[in-house]
């Protein structure tokens, strides 16, 4: 995505010597950059480097000091609303809708840029419409009103209001960040899509492994500069993300997907104080992990600094399951796609009533994993990791609200920085008071060799 990236006829986007100043504070600072038709651009980097800023500066929401955005050879910031309106749509991180219009009303607002005054509502605007809500999986509650749609449902309604606006590109700002692992997939698919269908696609992605995994090119920025750009494997490697994001980081290839794949470690190696940095595997205490692919770099951590892991339940051939594969780690497993069964939960209940210490990563909890969230919950000690409210990220209703209520109300809750310090002050007050780890009497780990997926 460097500047001369173009095919024969230029590249779709260009963005030439961008400097953005927002509130008297430079935001972007000589970005250069330049996106071809069929190409799916993240746009990666730690918080506060600008990455939003440069979206409503392409789509024309924000004005430069100086430089300039073009698309389709159209100077962005010289054209009227409308016009910009038809060249590129947004769908923004914020999904609060202030107003109780239906689903296929607000999907139907992407028209507007292509309706004149005096014209009506023709059967085009209503083919686009229909053929959102059917790409979006929204045509289910397309009559409900958008106010009664939990936060992922909203960014989908989004989603296909951006789409029925019909443009050659289309910006994205975090469209993961409130979905679950189904929905996630199902969105950055559905991209993949587009850009094959030859949409130019920019989103800013949080996820440096779905970015990987799904973008043709990075856009690293940091501090307002585009530090690296290019393929995925070019950007992420681990003195760029040490640099930009200033954190430890292990890159390596996904064993499933192929893709880059980032880990961050403590800045240690080894986790929060020396009272664990120097101890054998297994001997600074027994610890079950409950979470998705985001509990990887948990997974890492508490490998390394030392404690005897365990995880589960999660999907066979997830990005978890596959960490946990490599490192040798105890894993209960069900098969791909599939929910928490009994016998899973059963093993699940085994290894937390063995483990000194269970972690409950930040993680969407849904009707297939709330067994995991309900085994948590009753765990003699709790590090809870909570970086998003659990309202953004609960998609099986009140049931789930009162589970985590229960387990946050026992827990450590901590960020993703602090859990190998939580466990270790958990294990070593749990030791303290009780010579025999629980559990230990009746429950032995397999061997270490391979996982262990015992239902």
């Amino acid at each position: 995505m460097t500047p001369d990236a173009s095919d024969a006829n230029g590249p779709l986007v260009g963005i030439d010597d961008l400097w953005v100043s927002l509130g008297g504070t430079t935001v972007l600072r000589g970005v250069d950059a330049a996106v071809d038709r069929g190409r799916f651009v993240g746009l990666v980097g730690p918080n506060g480097a600008g990455k939003t800023t440069l979206l409503r500066t392409i789509a024309g929401a924000v004005g430069p000091d100086s430089g300039r955005v073009t698309v389709a050879d159209e100077r962005v910031h010289d054209l009227h609303s409308k016009a910009a309106s038809r060249l590129v749509t947004t769908v923004p991180q914020d999904t609060t809708v202030a107003f109780e219009f239906d689903v296929r009303t607000i999907v139907g607002m992407g028209r507007h840029p292509h309706r004149s005054r005096i014209g009506g509502w023709t059967e085009a605007d209503t083919d686009a419409v229909e053929r959102a809500l059917d790409r979006t999986d929204t045509a289910r509650f397309a009559d409900r009103a958008v106010t009664t749609l939990s936060g992922g449902e909203r960014q989908r309604v989004l989603l296909a209001r951006a789409l029925a606006q019909e443009t050659p590109v289309l910006l994205l700002d975090e469209p993961t960040g409130s979905l679950d692992i189904n929905h996630q997939v199902r969105t950055l698919e559905l991209v993949r899509e587009l850009v094959a269908g030859g949409r130019a696609v920019i989103a800013a992605i949080h996820d440096l492994d779905l970015a990987a995994r799904y973008c043709d090119e990075l856009l690293l920025l940091s501090g307002g500069e585009a530090v690296a750009a290019g393929a995925p494997a070019s950007v992420l490697t681990e003195p760029a993300v040490r640099e930009a994001f200033d954190a430890r980081a292990t890159v390596a290839r996904h064993p499933v997907t192929g893709s880059v794949s980032v880990t961050a470690l403590p800045d240690d190696g080894h986790g929060r104080g020396s009272e664990v940095g120097d101890r054998r595997e297994g001997d600074a205490g027994r610890v079950h992990i409950v979470g998705d692919d985001g509990a990887v770099g948990h997974l890492h951590a508490l490998d390394a600094a030392g404690f005897e892991v365990s995880v589960g339940a999660v999907n066979e051939g997830s990005a978890v399951a596959e960490a946990a594969r490599s490192l040798g780690v105890d894993t209960v497993t069900v098969p791909p796609f599939a929910g928490v069964d009994t016998d899973a939960r059963a093993a699940v209940a085994r290894r937390i009533d063995a483990a000194e210490c269970v972690v409950v990563a930040d993680m969407a909890v849904g009707s297939g994993n709330l067994p995991n969230l309900r085994a948590a919950r009753d765990a003699g000690r709790i590090v809870l990791v909570e970086t998003r409210p659990f309202a953004a990220r609960n998609h099986a209703g009140a049931a789930a609200a009162r589970s985590y209520r229960r387990l946050r109300d026992r827990a450590t809750v901590v960020d993703d920085g602090d859990v190998v310090g939580a466990v270790a002050e958990a294990v070593g007050t749990d030791r303290a008071s009780d010579p025999v780890a629980p559990g230990s009497t009746t429950w032995s780990t397999t061997d270490r060799g391979g996982s262990h997926t015992d239902p």
